[in-house]
């Protein structure tokens, strides 16, 4: 959406901010030094990132089958081969090694966590799982900090699976929403009722809300009420169309390919391209522990030829420049190649970001010779959503308390690695 703040000055901005968390959670944010240095100057890339689309990878990619090919006993069924770039990927990556001329590789990427779950919730979140808190995605954060994105389209959406709690302590109407197959877009957006009758039930349900917030003081009803009125204003309005991949042409699907990972990165394009801020698109079948060349044949192949017609669409139609593309795993895999596959290795993996101000043609730390750890540039997974958070123009370093009295930064206290910004 053309949002109202930004037409505000800085400060107006701000201001209107800390008013909405104010009243939403009782909190101060966005404070005058955001995305400056202590000498004043404007940091690096900060708020280079108007939308962020960010490809989680389930399962454990390999990076040594990926992203950081060896030679010798750690070595699999493929070579490394040359890029755009002048660095290797996998010979399982013909497509994407054509693209690498627009890519920052993070070849120093290290975590604690080998178990998958555990994994994919620091994937998401920055943050391990712990206790009963439930951390909120990127998007949210970004929601909070930066407002709403559009006026009736959501701010986050997750595409190929339930986004679950993505908006973690944050309000409903911070909640990603879920696109469980692309192919099909938003369902049940045709109401059951009349519009008089949709509006009736809201203004009842609205009338037990407001006795309800009467008496408990919790803002989260609020948070409800809005996020119903705000489903209502999509499932009327023509922003719909954005969902609906039929509306593209026979020569753009097929670019992208025919599987649902390929498809969802077709519909993220759209939905960037209309306002969403951020979206997540997710890949299943990376857990290749016994038949690593067939699942790279199959996953693989569509990930190398999505992901490479993803990258140049967004740069032919230029959207790139302001749009961040993420390629996110839990973990990496184990040096050793053995019984067809390799086994859950979080000490040293891969990800890689394109776009929105990142250098190009350009590989960010290293891992040793066996790629078995880093030597040198190590990245945490919080440091990694730190700096997304910081492209996006959001107070990566300024707390949220939740519930309970907690604080809480982007990244779990994470610091953006601005060596990643031209």
């Amino acid at each position: 959406m053309k949002l109202p703040m930004r037409g505000m000055t800085e400060m107006s901005r701000r201001a209107f901010a800390e008013r909405l968390a104010k009243c939403a959670f009782g909190l101060t944010v966005l404070p005058s030094g955001v995305g400056r240095s202590a000498g004043g100057e404007k940091l690096p890339g900060f708020g280079s990132a108007k939308s962020v689309i960010m490809l989680t990878l389930s399962g454990g990619m390999s990076h040594l089958d990926t992203f950081d090919p060896k030679e010798g006993p750690s070595q699999g069924p493929k070579k490394g081969m040359g890029t755009s770039a002048g660095f290797q990927v996998s010979e399982y990556l013909p497509e994407t090694a054509k693209v690498a001329r627009h890519l920052c590789v993070v070849r120093s990427m290290t975590a604690k966590v080998g178990v998958h779950e555990q994994a994919r919730y620091l994937m998401r979140t920055g943050f391990e799982k712990r206790g009963t808190v439930v951390h909120p995605m990127l998007g949210s954060w970004a929601h909070h900090y930066l407002g709403a994105s559009h006026e009736t389209l959501p701010s986050t959406v997750c595409v190929n699976r339930n986004s679950g709690s993505g908006n973690g302590f944050f309000p409903a109407t911070m909640a990603p929403l879920p696109v469980l197959d692309p192919a099909e877009g938003l369902r049940n957006v045709v109401p059951g009722a009349t519009g008089e009758r949709q509006e009736a039930r809201l203004a009842l349900l609205g009338e037990m809300d407001r006795g309800f917030e009467g008496k408990v003081k919790d803002g989260s009803v609020k948070a409800y009420t809005e996020f119903y009125e705000s489903t209502m204003q999509l499932m009327k309005g023509k922003d719909l169309a954005a969902f609906d991949l039929a509306k593209e042409g026979a020569a753009e699907r097929e670019a992208y390919g025919a599987g649902r990972f390929a498809q969802g990165c077709l519909l993220a394009r759209r939905l960037v391209e209309h306002g969403v801020r951020f979206v997540e698109v997710e890949s299943g079948g990376w857990d290749m522990h016994r038949d690593l060349e067939g699942g790279m044949e199959d996953e693989g192949a569509q990930f190398d030829r999505a992901f490479a017609a993803l990258v140049s669409d967004l740069e032919r139609r230029g959207l790139l420049a302001t749009t961040l593309v993420v390629v996110a795993t839990e973990f990496g895999r184990k040096p050793e190649f053995e019984g067809g596959g390799r086994g859950h290795h979080p000490g040293v993996f891969s990800w890689v970001l394109a776009g929105a101000g990142m250098k190009r043609g350009y590989v960010h730390g290293a891992s040793d010779k066996r790629g078995a750890s880093p030597e040198s540039g190590a990245v945490t997974v919080g440091d990694l959503h730190a700096t997304i958070g910081h492209a996006l123009g959001c107070a990566v370093d300024e707390p949220v308390t939740a519930a309970g009295g907690r604080p809480f930064t982007v990244g779990n206290k994470g610091k953006p690695v601005l060596g990643m910004f031209a």
